[in-house]
């Protein structure tokens, strides 16, 4: 279930980003992506009561990503932040 979301993350941003030449490129490099992925694990800590891990991570996520998603913001399946 996991794998299969990040695959359908990956799919998402080759489909709607013209400059995405492969795969890895995209799952490897794309800042995006990383931040949607480290919403994913905040979102479900969040969800399970850990709220200050959950923006913890939020806010690391955010260091290195320059993208802030708040871990109690409900986002739905293919979102991509080019």
């Amino acid at each position: 279930m996991v794998l299969d979301t990040l695959k359908e993350d990956v799919r998402t941003a080759l489909s709607k980003d013209p400059a995405a030449t492969s795969a890895a490129t995209v799952a490897l490099l794309y800042s995006g992506l990383h931040a949607v992925w480290g919403y994913r694990l905040a979102h479900a800590l969040w969800s399970r009561g850990f709220r200050f891990t959950a923006r913890f991570l939020s806010q690391f996520v955010r260091f290195c990503t320059g993208v802030e998603i708040h871990p109690g913001a409900e986002i739905g399946r293919r979102l991509f932040i080019d």
